[in-house]
């Protein structure tokens, strides 16, 4: 369904009036502990994290997986909806949380806002940059309560080390790096199409991705190596460190530059996302460095999955975490419930602790209660820019070209950080047998400009393309932003 900005305005304000009294209702019914009824969609993987973190709020379960649906949803004694349109559909449902793959996020979450549902939607919320941008007009112009499953932003540590960053303790923010070094082993290849079973509705699957054949051998999880459903370890994992290191930096917009270098190397599977990347955000005040490793510290640790896992590379501490560089020392942010200070000479100066998964759900709870967006840790448009920086680095490598390691060193030498990093990267690869000096390993992805306000590249129409999915019907998502974003 598609409607036009006076439309949207028309169902805010409808919308708005009967959520209002709806939240007046709860408070008058249950008191201080009143509740909502919550629909989970998507509940295979992260999904079960939400049945759990909701607990008896949730009153409806969706999956396009049958066998998952009778699974998961049987024993809550909830009602179940293979098709997520037949739960949008209930009015007696208050508010979804979306924890599908990735392409599906936005359109989900567009769908139930204007089914007029609050929305809890998983990093990240978009698959790509417009319809992130799309995502988050939606929650404005309809008035609806819509949170990013960035759970740092409810993290009590976290927000105190930024508030101490920020403040100046440390001096002048130099660098953020945020690291991604996760195992992640071959997902296999096969010969043939993956046939899909009866009991999925691959077409509610695909949603508004691509129905191409799949080379894999799994058809869940396994999508986030594939861009035409993921967005790579970058998009996947690397979101929660790529949105607390812009929170620290206190950027509000996508990067005015951005380059990525790196590959899909060490074995040779179905994927085509990267498992060893480093990406630059070239903001004015300080850069973002991202560094995504998917290979553990040596290739003699080729082994099983449990050799793998245990013996990836840290950077100064940090494994899957953010390190905040000032002139006067740095933060580490090893998790989402701690940060640690330290000064010049690497002596701890002070720690933080405090967080988890339930604050963040019953951040969401609160706001929707209260209707009132205001009261949201992650709101929708933080998670937005946080999702498009990955995507914007994706686009990169998507539009970049192979080089020899002196190409690679010279395309990154215009920035010290970004020389430092992929420097590292070289010896980590080279550590794992890949033969750096000999035929071009690492792409050499587009060297791009942005107008963050129009949120388009200045430099490249065929990175522009990538900015945005060409829609399919029945399952197009709806252009609500008209200042800015692709057309």
């Amino acid at each position: 369904m598609k409607f036009n900005r006076r439309q949207a305005l028309s169902l805010a304000a409808a919308g708005a009036t009967a959520l209002t009294l709806s939240a007046k209702s709860y408070a008058r019914v249950h008191g201080a502990n009143a509740r909502i009824r919550i629909g989970v969609i998507g509940i295979n993987s992260r999904g079960k994290d939400h049945i759990n973190g909701f607990g008896d709020q949730v009153a409806a379960v969706s999956d396009c997986d049958a066998q998952v649906l009778e699974s998961v949803g049987g024993p809550l004694g909830v009602e179940r909806f293979q098709d997520f349109r037949k739960l949008l559909d209930q009015t007696t449902i208050d508010a979804v949380s979306i924890a599908t793959p990735n392409h599906t996020h936005s359109l989900i979450a567009i769908m139930a806002m204007q089914a007029n549902k609050h929305v809890y939607v998983e990093k990240p919320v978009s698959h790509n940059v417009w319809e992130g941008r799309q995502l988050a007009s939606a929650a404005e112009q309809l008035s609806k309560v819509c949170q990013c499953g960035t759970q740092s932003r409810s993290s009590t540590a976290i927000r105190q080390a930024v508030e101490f960053v920020q403040s100046g303790k440390l001096g002048k923010t130099l660098y953020a790096i945020g690291t991604c070094y996760k195992p992640r082993l071959s997902i296999g290849v096969r010969t043939d199409p993956l046939p899909i079973p009866a009991h999925i509705d691959f077409a509610l699957w695909c949603g508004p991705a691509d129905p191409k054949p799949i080379y894999r051998p799994k058809l869940h999880y396994d999508w986030h190596w594939d861009f035409n459903t993921g967005n790579g370890d970058m998009g996947n994992q690397g979101i929660h460190q790529m949105d607390i290191a812009r929170w620290f930096l206190g950027e509000q917009q996508l990067s005015p530059r951005v380059m990525s270098i790196g590959a899909r190397l060490g074995y040779q599977d179905a994927g085509n996302t990267p498992n060893t990347q480093v990406v630059l955000h070239a903001y004015e005040k300080a850069p973002l460095i991202f560094e995504t490793r998917g290979l553990p510290a040596d290739k003699k640790f080729h082994g099983d999955r449990k050799e793998w896992e245990g013996n990836m590379d840290r950077f100064r501490g940090s494994r899957v975490g953010v390190i905040v560089q000032c002139e006067q020392g740095h933060v580490m942010i090893p998790n989402y419930t701690s940060a640690e200070a330290f000064d010049g000479s690497g002596t701890s100066i002070q720690k933080w602790e405090g967080g988890g998964d339930g604050l963040h759900y019953q951040n969401f709870v609160d706001a929707v209660i209260a209707n009132d967006s205001s009261k949201l840790n992650a709101p929708v448009l933080q998670g937005h820019i946080s999702s498009a920086l990955c995507h914007t680095g994706g686009v990169s490598h998507q539009t970049g070209n192979l080089g020899t390691v002196a190409d690679v060193r010279q395309a990154a030498s215009f920035h010290p950080v970004f020389a430092d990093a992929v420097e590292r990267m070289i010896t980590h690869l080279t550590a794992n047998g890949v033969d750096m000096e000999g035929a071009p390993q690492l792409v050499i992805g587009s060297d791009l400009t942005m107008d963050p306000t129009t949120e388009l590249f200045t430099n490249s129409t065929s990175a522009n393309a990538l900015l945005k999915r060409t829609g399919k019907a029945p399952f197009e998502i709806p252009q609500l932003e008209t200042t800015s974003g692709t057309n």
